[in-house]
């Protein structure tokens, strides 16, 4: 297949949104380097990938600084350099009462969700503004519960509001190398992590409601779009959400 000559890693590349992205990116020419905790999955993504594409399995923990440098200095020895990362990986949050949310599973989400897409941003930083031509593009997952929580999640919410401040942060930072920083927030794409929302999902009002869900496929064409953005130009927010879910106007 025809390549474009750029290069991608992206994160949670095992499954749902990480992967759908990542074969949209395959498609479009780049060569694709998936990481995630699970290899099993990895090798599958690759191996749903169109023909000739060019693609890397690296297994890796995003909480685990040394596993992130890896990820990073593999991704330059094999390809050469970066110019895309999408930063997806992260978990959601068991809805339990906040005064009865277990410290282990607060730090469990944190180290994924935040610490995890800081270091990955904070590797791909160093080697964006070292390569020739420099500088690239990250894309950070956010979140519609990056402007609104829903009932018994404020850890994981918490998380994806810093991930907000830190796209901003960065883009700001960025300038200089010519990075381009932005974040796409996802409101209800049909993953295994929003099934439950076709038995009905808790509301803000203690209510149950089943509510709409949208293809992978409108995530993945809004990260392909962002990725494929000259370095003049960034898309700083994108939301991307099936259209009838509550969100606006109060529900």
């Amino acid at each position: 297949m025809s390549t474009n000559g750029k290069v991608a890693v992206v994160t949670g590349a095992g499954s749902g949104i990480g992967r759908a992205a990542a074969l949209a990116l395959l498609r479009e020419g780049y060569a694709v380097v998936l990481a995630g905790r699970r290899e099993e999955a990895l090798k599958e993504t690759a191996s749903a990938g169109p023909a000739g594409a060019r693609s890397l399995v690296v297994p890796t923990d995003v909480a685990d600084p040394h596993a992130v440098k890896h990820l990073f200095s593999k991704t330059v020895a094999t390809f050469g350099r970066l110019d895309v990362l999408f930063n997806n990986a992260g978990i959601g949050s068991p809805p339990v009462p906040l005064e009865d949310f277990s410290y282990e599973k607060w730090k469990q989400i944190v180290d994924i969700n935040l610490t995890g897409a800081f270091l990955c941003l904070q590797a791909a930083y160093r080697v964006m503004k070292e390569q020739s031509p420099r500088g690239g593009r990250i894309i950070n997952n956010g979140s519609i519960s990056a402007h609104v929580p829903r009932l018994n999640s404020a850890p994981y919410t918490a998380t994806k509001h810093a991930i907000t401040g830190l796209t901003k942060s960065a883009a700001l930072d960025g300038r200089k190398y010519d990075i381009a920083v932005g974040q796409i927030d996802i409101g209800n794409a049909e993953t295994p992590m929003t099934a439950k929302m076709k038995d009905g999902v808790l509301q803000a009002d203690g209510s149950l409601a089943v509510e709409p869900t949208m293809d992978l496929e409108s995530v993945a064409r809004g990260v392909v779009y962002m990725a494929s953005l000259p370095l003049d130009a960034n898309v700083l927010f994108m939301t991307v959400m099936a259209t009838k879910m509550p969100y606006v106007g109060r529900g």
